[in-house]
């Protein structure tokens, strides 16, 4: 499979402390609808720690076959521990995922050469498609990008999904090997693009598919003051869905537009009042109606 494109890094709605899998599945619709490539449960939008293995598998599933092919699925399926890594990935695999997205293992703080044992076993055992994700602000440790380049060679290494917050790490990546990049934050989707990346697995698209896909194809097809034309559109939102740690922003923003309940799961908690009176302002303008 060719990586690009829009991805949707899914919330995993709740209520009363239980997965809302009749929400979840209006979710997956909601996208479908909204044209995105692909779909991606359990990854960190979706709230993977805090939900049991059973959890865990049931999203997935229920996503895949909710899709019902209609899209792309990458599953969240990455784990600081490579056994761990490998049972959901089995089971992603066994469901009908397309590919896997693969959390560099967290708290642990492997060195390079782990990491490269730690994706390349799981790759070598599961043979499903792999998508490398480097979020040093959440994992403490990055994939250098001579590490990327040695995993590249493998034929289960799909692409990367890069959240470090630089730029300059798509052409990094593309000296080193041809892997495809995909962005992994809204904010920097088009300045990735323009030297390269393929895509962006998105928090935005969750209420924004539509608008993200048409900012991506217009990206892609080197129509870039279109592309421009949105990014500053929504700029400002795709910041403040970071004011506090994802996915509480994302999720409070769904919520005011009647989308999802708002609920995580402790750590996480509810969005700040301050910061609650900022999203709604950024959403109002964004979206031109009062939250």
């Amino acid at each position: 499979m060719e990586l690009k494109g829009v991805y949707t890094a899914l919330v995993t709605p709740f209520s009363n402390g239980r997965v809302d899998y009749g929400k979840l599945r209006e979710l997956v619709a909601m996208q479908i609808e909204g044209g995105v490539d692909g779909i991606v449960p359990v990854g960190t939008t979706g709230e993977s720690p805090t939900l049991s293995p059973e959890e865990h598998m049931k999203v997935i599933t229920e996503v895949i076959v909710t899709a019902n092919k209609r899209c792309r699925i990458m599953a969240g399926s990455g784990a600081n521990s490579t056994e761990e890594a490998i049972l959901l990935t089995l089971h992603a695999k066994e469901a009908g995922a397309d590919c896997s997205l693969q959390v560099s293992p967290y708290y642990n703080k492997p060195t390079q050469e782990g990491l490269y044992r730690h994706f390349s076993t799981i790759a070598d055992k599961c043979e499903l498609p792999l998508v490398l994700y480097n979020v040093p602000g959440r994992t403490g440790i990055s994939i250098a990008a001579d590490t990327v380049a040695r995993l590249a060679k493998n034929n289960n290494i799909l692409g990367i999904k890069e959240a470090s917050g630089s730029v300059e790490r798509v052409s990094e990546i593309a000296e080193l090997c041809d892997l495809p990049v995909m962005c992994g934050d809204d904010s920097l989707t088009v300045p990735m693009m323009v030297v390269g990346a393929k895509g962006v697995i998105s928090v935005a698209s969750n209420f924004l598919p539509k608008e993200l896909k048409e900012m991506v194809d217009a990206c892609a097809a080197g129509d870039y003051a279109k592309a421009l034309t949105i990014h500053n559109k929504y700029f400002r939102l795709f910041k403040d869905l970071f004011i506090e740690s994802n996915p509480i922003p994302v999720k409070a923003a769904m919520n005011m537009m009647g989308l999802i309940e708002e609920e995580s799961r402790l750590p996480l908690c509810p969005l700040q009042p301050g910061n609650r009176e900022k999203l709604k302002a950024t959403l109002s303008k964004a979206l031109g109606k009062n939250f």
